[in-house]
């Protein structure tokens, strides 16, 4: 909780079995306070936004009346950055690789509910990359990109009118084939539910194969 801003003295001290029950376990540490109009499950994947502050335990571990509020508290947003940091090639995912990101996790979750709406997504780890290509051949100093791919972890909100809101975890692929040359692009996401993104980087090149077809057109 070293994020939060300054300590303040509350009052009272909540008399919540769950919060005592929470500090008890917690000596010497803090115990969070989670804002339920964003997160319905304080035991799951909580995004920090949806932290109000946190009660300060004592060596004991009672509550020991301070607590530091959350100056990030408020609605959860998107976070790609750990997709666009590195310095890693995404051209073949357009001018904004985060918006066509989020766009290909909407559109694998309204392939199963069509009313899905996702409220927010947070890139959790660095995606697994990969990238292939072959000599230009009038220039061998030039590398044309014929494939690429992508492994990425998540969490993730979105609301359906059968389940309401449910937060998701898991791995977002893509690959793309046929790259150069242009006009004959094929595209395939995969969206892999409590999956790890190791297992998950170690099948992107063969599930980029697979998109090559019966017709053998996909380049390598």
């Amino acid at each position: 909780m070293g994020g939060f801003g300054s300590r303040s003295r509350r009052k009272g001290i909540p008399n919540e079995p769950a919060l005592l029950a929470a500090a008890a376990e917690n000596p010497g540490g803090s115990v969070a306070e989670i804002d339920p109009t964003y997160i319905d499950d304080p035991n799951g994947y909580v995004p920090s936004e949806a932290i109000r502050g946190a009660w300060l335990v004592d060596s004991s571990g009672k509550l020991t009346g301070e607590y530091q509020k959350n100056p990030r508290h408020g609605v959860p947003q998107d976070d790609f950055r750990r997709l666009t940091v590195p310095d890693h090639w995404l051209g073949w995912l357009g001018d904004d690789p985060a918006i066509a990101v989020r766009k290909g996790i909407e559109e694998s979750l309204r392939a199963q509910v069509a009313d899905a709406v996702v409220e927010w997504v947070k890139i959790l780890e660095t995606p697994r990359f990969l990238t292939g290509g072959r000599r230009h051949p009038e220039d061998e100093q030039v590398m044309l990109v014929t494939r690429a791919a992508l492994a990425a972890p998540f969490a993730l909100s979105v609301r359906t009118t059968p389940h309401g809101r449910s937060i998701l975890l898991g791995v977002f692929s893509w690959a793309a084939v046929n790259l150069s040359p242009p006009g004959v692009r094929k595209d395939r996401h995969w969206f892999d539910l409590g999956v790890e993104l190791d297992w998950a980087g170690e099948r992107l090149q063969g599930r980029s194969y697979e998109i090559d077809g019966a017709d053998g057109t996909a380049e390598r």
